[in-house]
């Protein structure tokens, strides 16, 4: 029979490494929201899409890995909603607010945020190869939310959204999971467990 507290004692995603439960999540959440804004300021416009290349997606997934489902989930829609009612943590140059075209992206970021969290508390961040998928699913999850959002925004249609807001991302988006699939279980490593 297997001891239910071993089980519980054991940190499921890195976020649960720091001791004080509601403080700790009150400071992961709160934290990930900020650490998303502050990402989003190495931001690089882009000719012939709204859509600007960003450190966003790479924090939005580390945060997901970190802070496991239901944190990562409140961080990511703590940051659409406050950026959405005027806080300037948007890329540079991105309005705020719900209306402008990449928010959608915005959204998706909740839905990547909480599935990569779930996956990472089942050990999707402990191996790089598990990592590169982990990640990689949750970059589609973003495109997936986004895309549709852009077709809406700008009254365009399927092919000319993907011209738009997935293929001029996709070799950064690889290289940030990659760099995901060294950090994360490299971090395991570091905290031997």
């Amino acid at each position: 029979m297997s001891n239910p507290q071993a089980a519980v004692a054991r940190p499921a995603v890195l976020g649960d490494l720091v001791p004080g439960r509601l403080v700790r999540d009150v400071a992961l959440v709160v934290g990930a929201a900020v650490f998303v804004g502050i990402a989003a300021q190495i931001s690089v416009p882009l000719p012939g899409t709204p859509v600007p290349v960003s450190g966003q997606t790479f924090a939005v997934l580390l945060s997901g890995a970190a802070l496991g489902l239901n944190r990562s989930a409140i961080s990511m829609a703590m940051y659409a909603l406050a950026g959405a009612l005027g806080v300037p943590w948007f890329a540079p140059g991105a309005p705020s607010g719900w209306h402008f075209a990449s928010y959608g992206y915005i959204l998706g970021f909740v839905l990547a945020g909480a599935v990569v969290g779930a996956l990472a508390a089942r050990g999707g961040d402990r191996s790089p190869l598990r990592t590169v998928l982990t990640m990689t699913l949750g970059t589609v999850l973003i495109y997936a939310v986004g895309v549709p959002w852009l077709m809406a925004m700008t009254h365009s249609g399927f092919g000319a959204a993907l011209s738009m807001g997935v293929r001029p991302f996709l070799i950064g988006d690889a290289l940030k999971v990659l760099l995901a699939a060294g950090l994360l279980p490299a971090a395991w490593r570091l905290v031997r467990r």
